[in-house]
């Protein structure tokens, strides 16, 4: 049986939004919400809460979760690089695969979780080398010289001809454990891009996403 460990990285500061992984979400927090969905994942043979705050070590405690203690220039996101983080926390971590679940992608949710584990393992057969969860971007697109995306006047095709591009939601992250030490990355360069939907792809980086999350989750819970 493939072991695969879920790791959710936190850290005690936060850039955009003060104590972001804390936020009051439903009835606990991003944190506590995001250790209780991982449970309800039957893949999923190990959780992790990775982070140098010792509040949020005792809160992944108290859920019954395993902890790693990470140095606090692991976390700052100055003085190391992001790659060196991946290295030091996925060589502390046993199993097969690493399933990088970030809190703050909080509408994601176990059934999903399961079907990308899923579609995980057999892409590996198929050649891929990881997955990663991606919304679909259809818009037009400019950079400071003009369209990227599409072409101005009678060439201009609707919306939903665009060239497919995607966005990488940071919800999904699958890789093989060895290889993101290897890689000193989540993913590698060839990831089977999983597809999620807009609610799915919810990522808080600020206020205002933080805001949305809960209004869909209420709004999806009235249906």
């Amino acid at each position: 049986m493939e072991r695969i460990s879920a790791v959710i990285p936190v850290r005690a500061g936060s850039r955009r939004l003060k104590n972001k992984n804390l936020a009051p979400f439903r009835d606990s927090t991003l944190l506590e919400h995001k250790i209780e969905v991982l449970k309800k994942v039957p893949a999923i043979t190990r959780i992790v809460v990775t982070s140098d705050s010792e509040e949020m070590l005792a809160i992944a405690k108290s859920h019954d979760v395993d902890i790693h203690r990470r140095p606090a220039e692991y976390c700052d996101e100055i003085s190391k690089p992001f790659g060196e983080t991946v290295k030091l926390v996925c060589s502390a971590i046993e199993g097969d695969h690493i399933l990088w679940a970030p809190c703050t992608s909080p509408l994601v949710s176990p059934k999903l979780y399961s079907k990308a584990i899923e579609i995980y393992l057999e892409a590996l057969e198929d050649g891929y080398d990881s997955l990663i969860s991606v919304e679909l971007f259809k818009h037009f697109m400019w950079d400071e010289n003009g369209p990227l995306n599409y072409e101005l006047g009678e060439k201009q095709v609707p919306s939903q001809q665009l060239p497919n591009l995607y966005v990488v939601t940071n919800g999904i992250l699958l890789a093989p454990r060895a290889k993101t030490i290897e890689w000193k990355y989540t993913y590698g360069r060839n990831p089977y891009k999983f597809e999620v939907d807009k609610f799915s792809a919810v990522d808080i980086d600020d206020e205002l996403d933080l805001i949305q999350a809960k209004a869909w989750l209420d709004s999806r819970d009235a249906l």
